[in-house]
C-alpha cells in the first residue's frame, strides 16, 4: 500500500459542539485507540467533584451551600445546587489568606455580609455573622468554601471541610 493510499484510508470525523455559546471543533482520526475529547474528561471530573462535596460535606447536614474553586483562576469546580460564586468574591477570598492577621482584625466580607473572622492562619479561615458561618480552607491548588447556619453544628462543618481538604492535600491537589 502506498503513502497516499494509506493516508486516503484514513478517515477523518469532524465533531462541532456548542457549549456555553461558544463553538468547538473536535477531531478525531480513525486509529487503533478512541481519543476522548478534554471536555468529556472535564466533565466526568467535575461530577466526581460534584459527589464528593455531597458526600463529604452535605450528607453530614451541618453543611449549608459549599464548593470546591481552583486557587489559580478563581473557577468553581463543584458547588451545592443554589451556591453561585463569582470569581470577584473568590478573589476576595483567597485575599484574606494573605494577610491573616488583618483578616482576624477587619473580618470578612462574603454574600452581602460581614463576617467576624473567628481563626485566620495560612490554610483556613473561620468567620461567623450572627447565627451563620463560614468556612473556608486552602490546599495546594483548591480552595474549599462551606457555609452552616444556625440549626447546624459549627463543628462538625468545621471537621467535614478539614477532613476534606485533608483528602485533597494528600492527592497533592
Amino acid at each position: 500500500m502506498s503513502a497516499s493510499q494509506k493516508s486516503a484510508s484514513r478517515v477523518a470525523i469532524k465533531e462541532t459542539r456548542v457549549t456555553s455559546d461558544v463553538q468547538r471543533d473536535i477531531s478525531y482520526e480513525d486509529e487503533p485507540f478512541k481519543r476522548t475529547p478534554i471536555e468529556v474528561v472535564d466533565a466526568v471530573k467535575m461530577n466526581q467533584l460534584q459527589n464528593l462535596l455531597h458526600d463529604a460535606l452535605i450528607s453530614t447536614e451541618h453543611v449549608q451551600q459549599c464548593a470546591i474553586v481552583r486557587r489559580k483562576d478563581c473557577s468553581v469546580r463543584a458547588s451545592s445546587v443554589g451556591f453561585n460564586l463569582y470569581q470577584d468574591q473568590v478573589q476576595v477570598l483567597l485575599d484574606a489568606f494573605k494577610n491573616p492577621p488583618q483578616t482576624r482584625e477587619e473580618g470578612i466580607y462574603f454574600d452581602d455580609r460581614q463576617f467576624k473572622c473567628v481563626r485566620a492562619d495560612k490554610t483556613s479561615i473561620y468567620g461567623k455573622c450572627e447565627n451563620r458561618g463560614l468556612i473556608l480552607v486552602k490546599t495546594l491548588t483548591l480552595l474549599v468554601i462551606a457555609t452552616y447556619s444556625d440549626s447546624m453544628y459549627p463543628s462538625v462543618c468545621v471537621e467535614a471541610v478539614e477532613k476534606l481538604a485533608d483528602y485533597f492535600k494528600e492527592k497533592g491537589k
